[in-house]
């Protein structure tokens, strides 16, 4: 009888609905879509070249992909709910450590950022794993992206403009966004999530969870196809501007190309209907071959920096189809059991992509120019290409007999 007369609220949203995670994707978007041009400049600017960038990149990788497989141990001690507000935290102390500006503390921020990023993302795949039904995984992720549409477009750009007029200005807009992140996440009042019930025994480790990873090939395959889309995605973020800067084309060009590419994100419920009435693997093999050309294409006109721009412009469609239908593979193979172990599997895409790209762009310079990354990058499509072939034929379309994916 006491629960009867809980005060509202002081409960928790018993079914979260789509909007809610799609509106939490959208409010870390604008966290993250004001910095992204920004930092790559801020970057280096601190350190001179697109080696020592590289090398900063490459050790921020290597921490966030350990801090984020323990993501999921950190939900065993405390709840979800406070880990996800430490994660929102984190992009506070990283705004902090922006603002003072010297050569290490810029280092110590990207590392900050990057942990706050995965605690985050793999909070919050925890959440739509917990409460959205397999069949509507596409619809919610299609939806996630609308809703993050309007930051990613118009971020990258402003925050570039920002900087020009003050420089810690867009690092303090970034931080008021990561505050009202935070107190939209506890005004949904999403919880802890579902609790799975397991045999009594020690909690698992990392490795115990990895192993199990590794033994279903499609979940591999589908962490595969995340890496590489967000490898491409690092090359073209953070790389492009570079290139730009050194072709003579300015520092303002990159966060236009990524604000205009990010404005596609508005058609994704078109792309994601258009890949329900095909497949997932039919989407996946196109756009991997039209980036994987693209790409490579772009190093091939770097004497003439404006067709290679273009070129890398046109191939940044492409990755939005990649968001779109990237992510299914692997969501759709999560047993229920594993939800939130495998979301933090899934994570490290973006950390295992981080040190990926700025170490392979670290060797690619060492013997050729900048727009060599552009070709490394197009050959990693072209594999993946290969990959998606082995994807089953009707996955994410919808199933009459069981009226979805």
């Amino acid at each position: 009888m006491a629960l009867r007369y809980q005060p509202v609220l002081l409960k928790f949203a018993s079914t979260p609905k789509l909007q809610h995670f799609a509106l939490l994707a959208g409010m870390e978007a604008a966290v993250r879509g004001t910095l992204i041009s920004t930092i790559p400049i801020a970057v280096y600017d601190a350190f001179g070249s697109a080696q020592n960038l590289s090398t900063v990149y490459f050790t921020a990788g290597v921490v966030t992909l350990f801090w984020g497989l323990m993501v999921p141990r950190l939900t065993q001690i405390w709840p979800r709910r406070w880990v996800y507000s430490g994660g929102c935290v984190l992009y506070l102390v990283a705004m902090a450590l922006f603002l003072l500006g010297h050569t290490w503390s810029v280092q110590i921020a990207i590392l900050t950022m990057s942990m706050a990023t995965v605690t985050c993302f793999v909070c919050f795949n925890a959440y739509v794993l917990d409460y959205v039904p397999r069949a509507d995984l596409g619809r919610t992720q299609s939806l996630q992206m609308v809703y993050a549409a309007a930051p990613w477009a118009i971020g990258p750009m402003s925050g570039v403009y920002m900087r020009h007029l003050w420089a810690p200005l867009p690092f303090l807009v970034a931080g008021c966004f990561a505050l009202a992140l935070l107190v939209v996440f506890w005004f949904l009042r999403l919880g802890s999530g579902k609790q799975i019930a397991r045999a009594k025994g020690p909690a698992l480790n990392p490795l115990a969870y990895l192993g199990r990873f590794f033994k279903q090939p499609r979940l591999i395959a589908g962490w595969l196809f995340a890496v590489i889309r967000s490898c491409g995605w690092w090359v073209y973020v953070v790389y492009v501007p570079v290139f730009c800067i050194e072709a003579g084309l300015g520092d303002k060009l990159g966060g236009f190309m990524l604000s205009t590419s990010n404005a596609t994100l508005l058609l994704s419920p078109f792309m994601a209907s258009w890949v329900r009435r095909r497949s997932v693997r039919f989407a996946m093999r196109r756009a991997l071959a039209y980036c994987a050309i693209l790409f490579c294409a772009a190093t091939l006109f770097a004497p003439l920096p404006w067709l290679t721009v273009i070129c890398l412009f046109l191939g940044s469609f492409g990755l939005v189809m990649l968001d779109v239908a990237g992510g299914l593979p692997f969501m759709m193979s999560v047993k229920p059991s594993e939800r939130a172990e495998m979301a933090a599997v899934y994570s490290s895409f973006r950390d295992v992509s981080g040190i990926v790209t700025p170490g392979a762009a670290w060797l690619v310079l060492l013997v050729a120019p900048l727009s060599f990354i552009f070709a490394a990058s197009g050959l990693a499509f072209a594999g993946a290409y290969a990959v998606a072939g082995q994807l089953h034929p009707r996955l994410g379309t919808l199933r009459p007999s069981r009226g979805g994916a």
